[in-house]
């Protein structure tokens, strides 16, 4: 046994060697552990909770029971996609190595910045969303906190433990890379037994429940924008966003290659089997959650003396459904199930920084690229978690309907930033068609249409992405408001415009793509 995980260590150290690169960071992560990560970041337990509201608002019910399934099959074909080059190239820089390997420095360089954008901005949306529903619990744990904490200002508490969370998950990062494996082990197992536990409990404890017919027909537009051909056409698929930042994130798999034994095989499986299990899982629980909305009039309710949880909050059924000791006990398991998502999403970003930063693609790089003596880029974890505080803090203003405009501008960019960069490398894969030498788990032939289909849904979710939430929100409007409007076109025009400048002007002439750190 022992001389088979030698021989196993000896042979990933083999294949790094030949894409240029000396084993520095400690391969610890068995196949589960790889796939664990993936499967935290995407994380049931946070997406479906946080931003339910968004699935709610625009379409309803059917923008969950019919929508979900339908965008989780196109993200399966992405992550199928991403599978196959994990297989070829097993490095840490995932999607930005990829992208320089098929495409040369220019496209290495565009890939890697959007996804290290991508992985910041779901870092901090994912930290955020975790401080509010703490927020809520501890709320609802002790009656006089709500009012008495930070004034009674819920927008201040939620900073303040988004702050605290930050703080707590960085330290956490900064331990060896065996501690995290046992962390996103143990998530796993939240993640799959609080979900059973949560549907469990609405199935059986509400004394009554939705049909079937409501749960799949019944629509719902809160989004302030008209009914008829605008609602299929605009309002729908922005409750789609529901579905898509969920199952995001799985490019995990492939940051942690490095890490992981065998990784050639085990990242792919990794990738594509996070998104399947987590799809399935994720619409069980979405289910139980319509099911037990037996009161829509007062989840859609903006009034905060009907509803104090926001509108389309799924707090709201939980607490329209359940005794408090059942809803107590709910918000506390999907709390932990985001806590650990947080944890796995910094680790991910961090080793997205550590890798572009040997490759010298970002100022301060040198800092960025060290190791710790527990073989850990602590650097990178702190920095990665810096930035995303530096992000959030528009998060401090809400825009006039009460909605965290700032939460769902963070999350798109987030969703915009990872989407973009896989792209770019299942582009250039398909470009190259025969000539791409794949790895033992590839796609055979199906590569063709698969990849093209890939494509299209990330051209057509990212249009999405930009749009305005809100009619406060769209310029001319009589009620239009800065704080209603969504920055992520604005964030990610202005990146792109200001890569484009910085490669044009200075990048060009010394960036040379991925550094081999060992020559054979």
């Amino acid at each position: 046994m022992h001389n088979n995980q030698n021989d196993t260590a000896a042979e990933d150290e083999r294949r790094l060697a030949i894409l240029g690169y000396k084993q520095e960071l400690k391969r610890s992560f068995s196949g589960f552990s790889n796939f664990a990560i993936s499967f935290s970041i995407i994380s049931i337990l946070s997406g479906c909770f946080t931003t339910f509201s968004q699935a709610w608002n625009n379409g309803g019910p059917i923008a969950i029971s019919i929508g979900w399934p339908v965008v989780a099959f196109f993200i399966l074909i992405i992550g199928f996609s991403l599978a196959e080059l994990a297989s070829a190239y097993p490095v840490s820089g995932g999607i930005y190595w990829w992208a320089s390997k098929l495409g040369g420095a220019k496209a290495g360089f565009y890939t890697g910045w959007l996804n290290l954008i991508g992985l910041l901005a779901v870092t901090a949306s994912v930290v955020y969303g975790s401080a509010t529903f703490l927020n809520i619990t501890i709320g609802t744990y002790f009656p006089g906190y709500a009012s008495g904490f930070l004034g009674g200002d819920s927008i201040n508490q939620q900073f303040f433990w988004f702050i605290i969370i930050m703080i707590v998950i960085t330290i956490l990062n900064c331990f060896s890379s065996e501690v995290l494996a046992l962390f996103n082990n143990i998530s796993v197992w939240w993640h799959v037994f609080g979900a059973a536990i949560i549907i469990a409990i609405l199935v059986i404890a509400p004394a009554q429940h939705q049909d079937l017919k409501w749960v799949f027909t019944e629509r719902i537009n809160n989004s302030g924008f008209s009914n008829g051909s605008t609602f299929w056409i605009y309002v729908l698929p922005l409750g789609l966003l529901l579905t898509q930042y969920t199952i995001t994130g799985f490019d995990a798999s492939a940051h942690l290659s490095e890490e992981t034994k065998n990784a050639h095989i085990t990242a792919a499986k990794g990738i594509w089997k996070s998104i399947f299990y987590s799809a399935i899982g994720g619409y069980i629980l979405l289910l139980a959650f319509l099911y037990a909305a037996t009161k829509p009039e007062i989840v859609s309710s903006f009034d905060p003396n009907i509803n104090p949880y926001g509108s389309g909050s799924v707090i709201a059924i939980l607490n329209n459904a359940l005794s408090p000791f059942l809803f107590k006990s709910v918000l506390l398991i999907s709390t932990f199930g985001q806590l650990f998502c947080a944890i796995a999403c910094l680790t991910s970003c961090s080793r997205m920084l550590f890798a572009f930063s040997r490759d010298a693609a970002v100022p301060g790089h040198q800092h960025w690229s060290k190791v710790n003596r527990h073989q850990v880029p602590a650097n990178a974890v702190l920095a990665s978690a810096l930035i995303g505080i530096l992000i959030t803090l528009p998060a401090l203003w809400k825009s006039p309907r009460g909605i965290p405009t700032a939460f769902y501008a963070v999350v798109s960019v987030g969703v915009i930033g990872l989407y973009l960069a896989f792209l770019i490398p299942i582009w250039l894969r398909w470009r190259m068609g025969k000539k791409f030498i794949q790895g033992e788990w590839n796609l055979g032939n199906h590569y063709k249409w698969m990849n093209i289909a890939a494509m299209i849904e990330i051209i057509v979710m990212c249009i999405y992405f930009i749009m305005p939430f809100e009619p406060a929100a769209v310029p001319g409007n009589k009620e239009f408001s800065w704080l209603a409007v969504n920055y992520a076109p604005v964030l990610v025009g202005l990146t792109l415009l200001f890569l484009w400048a910085w490669w044009h002007l200075s990048v060009k002439k010394w960036f040379i793509g991925p550094i081999k750190t060992i020559q054979l």
